[in-house]
């Protein structure tokens, strides 16, 4: 059964496929804005909430608390700098096999799933042991 959605909910999903990478939802607003789909701040993030609830948008949320949303299409991990806040992805996934065993133990529709690693890149670590 296909979830009903609403207009915003559309233009919103028709944006984030156009975009590769995340965005925030006040950069959604801008986007949206700037193509002539406007729609205010307060339905941006009610419609990225529904859609986040139906499983077609993932949110990561970085080292400052800023999030960022994409479409739902493969599970994400990254090393994040916590000084410069550079974000570098990382290819491969220790816990596939977790993922599977919860969703059968637990009886748990999963999503999507995020790995994430805080520390300081190697720029940083120079800079630091000067």
């Amino acid at each position: 059964m296909k979830a009903i959605r609403t207009r915003s909910q559309e233009r919103i999903l028709n944006l984030l496929k156009n975009i590769k990478q995340g965005i925030s939802a006040q950069d959604i607003y801008i986007e949206l804005r700037n193509r002539n789909q406007s729609m205010g701040l307060a339905t941006v993030y009610r419609s990225l909430e529904a859609l986040k609830l139906e499983g077609q948008v993932q949110v990561r949320t970085l080292a400052n608390g800023e999030a960022l949303y994409s479409l739902t299409q493969q599970d994400k991990h990254h090393l994040t700098c916590l000084q410069c806040g550079i974000s570098i992805p990382i290819h491969q996934c220790p816990v596939h096999e977790l993922e599977d065993e919860l969703k059968t133990t637990h009886k748990f529709k999963v999503f999507y799933h995020t790995l994430e690693f805080f520390g300081l890149c190697d720029q940083c670590q120079e800079v630091g042991d000067r």
